[in-house]
């Protein structure tokens, strides 16, 4: 079933034929379909019908019971280990995905595309619709959230909280592109579009209310993280008599150098947090 016919049945069918639902399932985990897509001037686009479908399912409701697999020798086998939607059980993965999934408790949904090269550190998880692309490490305690896309030889370090987008539909989810890395226990969340090779310091917070100060060409941002950009957490002081006579600051992430080419993430952020 090709992906424009995939797209028509979705849209039609009311509930979701089987036999439709597994090949959108099958779509998303090949990579052939996907939440966001970016075009020749490297805009990303957001394909609202993946995402409107994803939230087909969920709105299908229902509750399924699910068990470990016997041959992990977990769970009693005679009760149920977990409770979920039925659209979205745990996608099993096999050696020859070419994922190296740890053992101890990570997962992946069913809907998630897993690229050959992959590493899951435990526990991870990764959601329904998110686009995890090849020799990406994906860290312990680290999640990437429903419609996320991250791109090629990203680091995701232990902790890291990618946010899920799914509604609305024609929001963009958060974007990570190739190269990047993210320090430990940063969260990224509401579409936020971390570009190419940029390095966030651990513990960098940022959603689409928060201002990125660049240092290094005196400009703000909102909601983009731009090319090898070097990120730390800063702050600057709060407006008002109030917040300045008790010096209260607010969170501020601080662009304070752009990474070079040759130069490695650890690299630089050893170098810029001396």
């Amino acid at each position: 079933m090709d992906i424009e016919a995939i797209q028509q049945k979705l849209a039609a069918e009311a509930p979701v034929s089987e036999d439709v639902w597994e090949a959108f399932l099958a779509g998303l985990e090949s990579g052939e379909i996907s939440t966001v897509t970016r075009d020749e001037s490297g805009t990303w686009h957001t394909n609202v019908w993946v995402k409107s479908a994803i939230l087909k399912g969920f709105r299908a409701g229902g509750m399924k019971p699910f068990f470990w697999p016997p041959s992990l020798g977990l769970g009693t086998f005679e009760n149920p280990d977990f409770f979920d939607r039925p659209a979205f059980p745990p996608r099993a993965i096999t050696q020859e995905d070419g994922i190296r999934m740890v053992p101890g408790g990570s997962s992946i949904r069913r809907g998630a595309y897993v690229a050959r090269g992959v590493v899951i550190m435990p526990p991870a998880y990764i959601n329904v619709g998110a686009h995890v692309c090849e020799g990406t490490m994906v860290d312990s305690h680290a999640l990437v959230g429903s419609c996320a896309w991250i791109g090629a030889n990203v680091h995701l370090s232990a902790g890291v909280q990618i946010g899920g987008v799914l509604e609305p539909p024609q929001a963009q989810p958060v974007i990570i592109e190739d190269g990047a890395f993210i320090g430990g226990m940063c969260g990224i969340f509401e579409g936020i579009l971390v570009k190419k090779n940029a390095v966030l310091a651990s513990g960098v917070i940022i959603s689409r209310s928060t201002k990125i100060m660049d240092l290094v060409n005196e400009k703000e941002y909102y909601g983009v993280v731009p090319e090898n950009a070097v990120v730390v957490p800063g702050s600057r002081p709060a407006s008002g008599p109030y917040a300045q006579r008790l010096g209260i600051g607010i969170q501020t992430p601080c662009i304070i150098k752009y990474r070079d080419e040759g130069t490695s993430a650890a690299v630089v952020l050893e170098t810029a947090l001396r």
